[in-house]
């Protein structure tokens, strides 16, 4: 059966795939986009609500800018069945659940900047409740990490931009 290194003729051609692998997996995971620490990326806001309400209010933030919602994960639900399964009792969430959608016009764009930034996509908003805040919902995005050319920091800005206004409809 063969595998993709057999596939690739000649050591600087495994070299090169290995490369652009890693710097694929660099760019998705943030890697080497600058200084950007974990909180830098992960932008939210909590306001005093029920988790019901709050999912409603961002899932119609999202919608309120012509967008499609293309998943929805319950990653609470998941955290919770699977904890035995792990090894873990510990409550995470009381509710938790995440949104993925793209705009097309500001995905295209920055996909034109640099084919790479196809690992930025699909766009990620949260909302949870934590066990410990009762009443209090925790809403947010990863940001799109800034890297590449000039053409791509336009790209991603206006994303980061959009994601801000979604939040900003979402956690009034």
């Amino acid at each position: 059966m063969p595998t993709i290194a057999r596939s690739i003729r000649g050591a600087s051609s495994v070299r090169a795939f290995v490369c652009l692998a890693a710097s694929a997996l660099a760019v998705t995971a943030g890697i080497g986009a600058g200084p950007a620490k974990a909180d830098d990326i992960l932008k939210r806001v909590t306001k005093k609500a029920e988790f019901a309400d709050a999912r409603t209010d961002l899932q119609n933030a999202i919608i309120n800018q012509g967008l499609k919602i293309d998943y929805n994960g319950r990653i609470g639900e998941m955290l919770k069945r699977t904890g035995s399964d792990v090894g873990s009792s510990k409550e995470i969430y009381t509710d938790a659940e995440y949104f993925t959608f793209c705009s097309s016009k500001l995905s295209r764009a920055m996909m034109e900047a640099d084919p790479i930034n196809m690992g930025m996509c699909p766009y990620m908003m949260f909302v949870y409740a934590a066990p410990d805040k009762p009443g209090e919902v925790t809403i947010g995005y990863r940001a799109a990490a800034m890297r590449g050319n000039e053409a791509s920091h336009k790209a991603l800005t206006d994303i980061n931009a959009l994601l801000d206004t979604i939040l900003k409809e979402a956690s009034e």
